[in-house]
């Protein structure tokens, strides 16, 4: 395994759709395995191959039970009509923070590293990684989707004093 290159904002491959993956081999898997490093290295909860310069359409995302999912042409077929509002960050767009409406559940339908289908689901932050990262195959980044973008600075100082509120 070796850990790669993430792409920050402003890299073309970021902006670009991703294609399909049609040829589950070797070459795919040590993709994936790169990225699961490259990830754990950037202490990230998910990763599309976009960000490593690669535009086909797999993402890696942690699960509530910490677990890697390996999602290959993924795509969401469920959205709860129930949305959650968060803050949302990037590795791709580090130490910049921005608040992002998600459904709250999501379900996607993919194929492994083999190509066998599955589907998966998640809620929460989750719900809000498979939308995330499945987002970075057709191009787009969060920053799209916020009005603002707060500091990591900015961003601790809104939480102590939310912090200091609840005491």
């Amino acid at each position: 395994m070796a850990k790669r290159i993430i792409a920050k904002d402003g890299d073309e491959s970021l902006r670009k759709r991703c294609k399909d993956v049609t040829v589950f081999d070797d070459k795919l898997w040590t993709m994936l395995d790169d990225m699961y490093e490259t990830m754990q290295e950037a202490n990230g909860v998910g990763l599309a191959a976009p960000q490593v310069g690669i535009l086909r359409r797999c993402v890696i995302v942690v699960d509530e039970n910490d677990e890697m999912l390996e999602l290959v042409n993924p795509e969401v077929i469920e959205r709860s009509e129930e949305i959650q509002d968060g803050f949302e960050g990037c590795l791709s767009v580090p130490g910049m923070w921005g608040m992002v409406e998600r459904p709250m559940r999501v379900k996607v339908r993919a194929q492994d590293r083999t190509g066998a289908f599955f589907e998966a689901e998640g809620a929460g932050i989750v719900a809000r990684c498979f939308c995330h990262e499945i987002d970075h195959l057709d191009g787009h980044l969060f920053t799209e989707l916020t009005d603002h973008l707060y500091t990591q600075k900015e961003l601790d100082e809104m939480m102590e004093a939310e912090e200091g509120k609840k005491r």
